[in-house]
This record gives structure tokens, sequence and C-alpha cells, in this order.
């Protein structure tokens, strides 16, 4: 009796619909409002710095290249995605974006310069 009921749960779920995705070949698009890697531009950048302060781990440093012109530097490795830089930016210079494939060997791949 028991062979019969797992034959027949063997059989429904050989022509049931698979409920994953064959990820990496189909790749879904994120949804919106997804925090995903950061974008920086560089140019709506004034250099106040707020981003730094109200990071939570410690994952941003913008520096001074020249006269009304920053780069944003991102460890990877210590964001946690929350997007309080975002939020926290007056003049919308950091966005995140849709990007979440981020995977590295080295730690040291994971510090990204952002620039425009």
């Amino acid at each position: 009796m028991r062979a019969g009921r797992i034959a027949k749960e063997a059989l429904w779920h050989f022509f049931k619909k698979p409920a994953t995705q064959r990820y990496p070949f189909i790749k879904i698009p994120m949804p919106e409002g997804f925090r995903g890697k950061l974008k920086f531009q560089a140019n709506l950048c004034i250099g106040c710095k707020i981003c730094m302060r109200d990071c939570p781990s410690n994952a941003i440093t913008i520096t001074k290249l020249g006269e009304n012109e920053f780069i944003a530097e991102v460890d990877l490795a210590k964001c946690i995605y929350c997007a309080q830089c975002v939020d926290s930016c007056p003049k919308k210079a950091l966005e995140p974006s849709s990007e979440f494939e981020l995977a590295e060997l080295t730690r040291d791949k994971l510090k990204v310069r952002l620039k425009a």
C-alpha cells in the first residue's frame, strides 16, 4: 500500500511545474525598490560626507579629487545594503541599483571606486 502512495506522489511531481527558477540561466528582474550595489553620480556630489557619517557599517569613503570633484569608495564587504546613505544624501548623488551578483575571490576586489 505504501509503494502505491509513493508512486502516485512521484508521478504527480514529475508532471508538476517546478517552483524554482533556472538561475543563473534565467534571470528574473529585481523588484522595484531593490537595494543592490550603489551607483554614484559625482557631478551631483557636494562633498558634505553625510553619507559617510550615516553609514552604519562605515563602508563609504568620499575623497575630494579637485575643485567640486569627488569620488566615492565603497567597501562591498562591509556594506549591508541598507541604503541609509542613499536616503541621507541631500543631492541624491547615491542611488541603489539592481545589481546583486557581487561575489569576488579576494576582499581587495570588493573595494570599489565609484565614479560618474
